[in-house]
């Protein structure tokens, strides 16, 4: 779809033109603002949270038939895709939301509760559960059905299980959920599997099998009982999250949903494997399941001899096949059911 804009165009730039000394071009820019009918709005919106507001960037090209909410992965991850405390920059979720309004789709990307925009919503970041995470989706779903009747969750990673899980309760204007290098597996189990996917893990493997296993029983452990190589891993603060997050299956959560669904997987992805995604496909039989050929975790190309290189070059393009894959099904999909 032919656009006549190259950036968002915000309800503040606007006014500013207005009150800048050349008029012509003030007036000029306006009169292309309200004759194109592609042009986009970008704002930031906010819900309410539990202690304060859930915050999230609206992309809306107007007259939108869906919207696509982007849930961002685990941990400290922002509403664009980066994470400043691990020095990780990667934009895939401001690109991805900047690719899909181009044709049309409005886009709502978001910060999860405690983190960024959303600081606020509760005191503690690590307070938080699957569920939680999945009532904040539900409530972002009620407010991104006033600008698009059909409403889709993105959930990277993490954020895939998340979307599964608010997929789960069928909310009313979810016409679709796509799972993008998500997880079809217990996260414990995935966790193990990576660990021994680097042989530098090798001591203390046994030690974090028995430390997921403590967890998936719902047991904790000080740290002065753990290994002071998984301090970072099993931190106290986080090990409470880690118990309810290692406690949902994926795939039985992905059996309580029958409507629309897209999984993507690139083959080079670090964390999560194609057997991830076919074992999702399996549980959603209505589902599409494109693999991103050269694919990394962070849905781009992976670099040759860099296989880091994606997690920290936002310049580095999406996929190539990773819009058109979620144009044709949101186009498949037609409008709300």
């Amino acid at each position: 779809m032919s656009q006549c804009w190259t950036e968002p165009i915000s309800v503040q730039h606007i006014y500013l033109d207005w009150t800048m000394p050349l008029f012509r071009n003030a007036v000029l820019g306006l009169a292309t603002l309200f004759t194109c009918a592609n042009a986009v709005l970008s704002e930031t919106i906010t819900i309410p949270g539990p202690a304060g507001p859930l915050a999230g960037d609206l992309l809306d090209p107007g007259e939108a038939a869906h919207i696509v909410i982007v849930i961002p992965g685990s941990g400290p991850i922002d509403r664009d895709g980066n994470m400043p405390a691990f020095h990780s920059k990667t934009d895939l979720y401001k690109q991805l939301s900047e690719a899909l309004v181009a044709e049309g789709i409005a886009t709502l990307r978001v910060d999860k509760r405690g983190f960024f925009g959303s600081k606020n919503a509760i005191a503690d970041p690590n307070d938080v559960t699957i569920e939680a995470y999945s009532d904040d989706m539900l409530n972002w779903i009620a407010r991104a059905k006033d600008v698009a009747p059909c409403v889709w969750l993105a959930g990277h990673s993490e954020g895939g299980l998340v979307a599964l899980f608010a997929a789960s309760t069928a909310p009313d204007n979810l016409c679709g959920v796509i799972l993008m290098a998500a997880s079809g597996r217990p996260i414990g189990e995935l966790l193990i599997e990576q660990m021994e996917a680097n042989p530098a893990n090798g001591p203390i493997l046994e030690d974090a099998r028995a430390l997921v296993l403590d967890l998936e029983q719902g047991k904790t452990r000080p740290l002065s009982e753990i290994p002071p190589a998984l301090h970072g891993l099993f931190q106290p603060g986080l090990q409470q999250y880690m118990i309810d997050l290692f406690s949902h299956d994926p795939l039985v959560l992905a059996q309580k949903w029958d409507r629309h669904t897209l999984i993507l997987q690139g083959d080079r992805d670090l964390q999560v494997t194609p057997k991830d995604a076919e074992l999702l496909a399996q549980a959603l039989p209505q589902a599409r399941l494109v693999f991103l050929e050269g694919g990394t975790h962070i849905l781009k190309q992976d670099v040759p001899n860099s296989p880091y290189a994606t997690y920290s070059d936002p310049t580095l393009p999406l996929h190539p096949d990773l819009v058109p894959a979620i144009i044709s099904t949101l186009a498949d999909a037609g409008g709300a059911d």
